[in-house]
């Protein structure tokens, strides 16, 4: 054999070698999230994302914040269906993995369960969705984002052969944006888990936003919940800083919040955050941001992080009410609700919460596992009622706040 087919036989090799590389990575990973939520690793696997997915760090840097801390017992019970519950076997049922209360900026209550601890880092799932509409607060009060009715193909040209082609920022903000999209969890073949098998076998969540081509109806008249809506908020993001939504994120947010560690951002195979759900980091900083936005943005020591104006709009009602009926009420990536007492909270699949009460004072970070977390009880209760019914009784008692009885909001005067 000659030098110069000796070579290329050893480069066709190496090609080769390469290429079985990269598809056992892609097999491995794609066994580890189908076995993502199988009830002997979910816990695990939860706290432990940033091995099973590609991820970027996100440093922290400056102060740790230092939370003071004065433990009290929660409330034994809550009221539900009319009946006393016990919130210690609500936890059990609700599949806690941690749970952190804060009143007035101090810690009351601080419990980590199945075998995790502080240092965890837990999955957001998409309480990362509120994380990014206080990004986007952040670029339009930097002018990096002109007006939420700038339509998304003005920062991404991409997506004009999409469904989104001419849909105002605002509308995909709202989860009103019309395209059409099935995000059934339970379905093979929904469009949500279409997009994770696009995110575990290495495929690009850009393309995939880019390839929904279907409207189901006109923009801002009804809202469904599509998380890939989040996605595109990101790649408009993106393109308004240039610079990539994880910079942007330490840049605008963690370096100046006083985290306790460094988070991490699952990404796709380009390199680019998971967006909709892939923040990782510990309960203590979940509810540092939960913090953050009950002060309307400032940090303990008075520094404006997130613009003052943007939290108020964000956490108010704005979106249209949702086609299948939800019993809560929708801002700018952030729920309400129906009958909030200026209360708003982020969600995450499988039972992530952060919950603000700023009547109470009150911030609630709640991880868990919960497979169940899609069921309804007896009653028709699904299982975000059931936590936000736990939340409040659990403000309650850190406070005087009261939910006021609701009455005709016909003839109500706003305070």
């Amino acid at each position: 054999m000659s030098t110069t087919n000796k070579i290329v036989a050893g480069l066709l090799i190496l090609a080769i070698a390469a290429g079985l590389l990269l598809n056992r990575q892609r097999i491995t990973r794609l066994l580890q999230v189908n076995s993502l939520f199988a009830e002997d690793k979910i816990v695990h696997n939860f706290s432990n994302m940033k091995d099973i997915l590609p991820a970027t760090r996100l440093p922290r840097s400056g102060p740790v914040h230092q939370w003071p801390v004065s433990i009290a017992p929660l409330n034994q019970t809550f009221v539900l269906h009319d009946k006393q519950v016990l919130v210690a076997d609500m936890l059990k049922e609700l599949k806690t993995t941690a749970l952190i209360v804060v009143k007035d900026g101090t810690i009351v209550f601080e419990e980590y369960y199945q075998g995790t601890g502080p240092e965890d880092l837990r999955i957001s799932w998409s309480m990362s969705k509120s994380f990014v509409s206080a990004l986007t607060g952040i670029a339009l009060e930097n002018g990096q984002i002109t007006s939420l009715d700038d339509p998304v193909t003005k920062y991404v040209p991409d997506l004009k052969k999409s469904a989104y082609n001419n849909v105002k920022l605002r509308d995909v903000m709202n989860m009103a944006s019309g395209v059409k999209f099935d995000e059934d969890y339970l379905d093979f073949y929904s469009d949500i888990n279409k997009m994770g098998r696009v995110l575990a076998l290495g495929g690009s969540l850009d393309e995939f936003a880019a390839s929904i081509s279907e409207t189901a109806y006109k923009p801002g008249t009804a809202r469904q919940y599509v998380s890939i809506d989040t996605h595109v908020i990101s790649m408009v993001l993106r393109s308004a800083t240039n610079e990539s939504l994880q910079d942007y994120f330490v840049k605008n947010l963690w370096s100046r919040i006083g985290a306790s560690a460094d988070a991490w951002y699952s990404t796709d195979s380009d390199g680019n955050a998971f967006a909709l759900g892939g923040l990782n980091m510990r309960t203590r900083d979940y509810a540092l941001f939960g913090e953050l936005m009950r002060n309307k943005g400032r940090t303990a020591d008075g520094l404006q992080i997130i613009p003052e104006k943007w939290v108020e709009v964000s956490t108010s009602k704005s979106a249209p009410d949702d086609i299948y009926g939800d019993p809560f009420d929708y801002g700018y990536q952030w729920w309400l609700p129906k009958d909030s007492d200026q209360e708003f909270f982020a969600v995450g699949v499988y039972g992530q919460y952060i919950y603000v009460n700023p009547r109470a004072g009150i911030v609630i970070a709640k991880n868990a596992a919960q497979r169940s977390f899609l069921e309804v009880d007896d009653f028709g209760m699904d299982y975000k009622s059931k936590n936000i019914a736990m939340f409040r009784s659990i403000a309650e008692h850190y406070s005087d706040w009261r939910l006021k009885p609701q009455t005709d909001t016909a003839d109500a005067v706003p305070e």
